[in-house]
């Protein structure tokens, strides 16, 4: 498995800090994959056989991963601790905000994989299954997380794309 430690961290997630308890993002992490699900049921046809996979989202900077099992009959997203990361099919790994703005469409996944800003191991086919099924889906998908959580959710959003912005104009590709 390979070490992320030299990816950056944003001033929020400072390792000195506290763990945070993952208990309470699980139903916040259901209710978002399963909001998604249900305005946007065609996406799971881009999956194929790989309905079933176990996928886990890594982003490295933060002190949690997150499994998805994009199975529209037991749709669930869970956190875990870095420490004890579930069994998965595919793994991808990249910074926190590289993820967002590949959720949101605006960035290249190709090009961070080629620039080794992510990082894909176990079933590629099956994550290239789900990034078409992501792509399908109209709209951005961070901006319908961020309205589920009305102005609250819309401001965090809205920081975090500047941030990522930002963090791309000072260290170009």
């Amino acid at each position: 498995m390979t070490q992320h430690s030299e990816l950056f961290t944003p001033p929020i997630f400072h390792p000195r800090l506290p763990a945070i308890p993952l208990l309470p993002l699980q139903p916040i992490l259901k209710r978002i994959v399963r909001r998604i699900g249900a305005e946007n049921p065609d996406m799971f046809n881009r999956l194929g056989p790989h309905i079933e996979a176990r996928f886990l989202i890594d982003p490295a900077n933060l002190p949690f991963t997150l499994l998805l099992q994009p199975d529209p009959d037991n749709l669930s997203m869970t956190a875990h601790f870095r420490a004890n990361p579930p069994e998965c099919d595919a793994r991808i790994s990249g910074k926190f905000l590289d993820l967002l703005q590949l959720l949101d469409g605006d960035i290249d996944g190709d090009a961070l994989f080629f620039a080794r800003d992510l990082i894909i191991t176990g079933n590629t086919e099956a994550v290239v299954c789900l990034r078409n099924a992501l792509d399908d889906v109209d709209g951005s998908i961070a901006q319908m997380v961020a309205d589920m959580f009305g102005p609250f959710g819309r401001a965090a959003l809205s920081r975090l794309r500047r941030t990522a912005e930002n963090s791309h104009l000072k260290d170009p590709q």
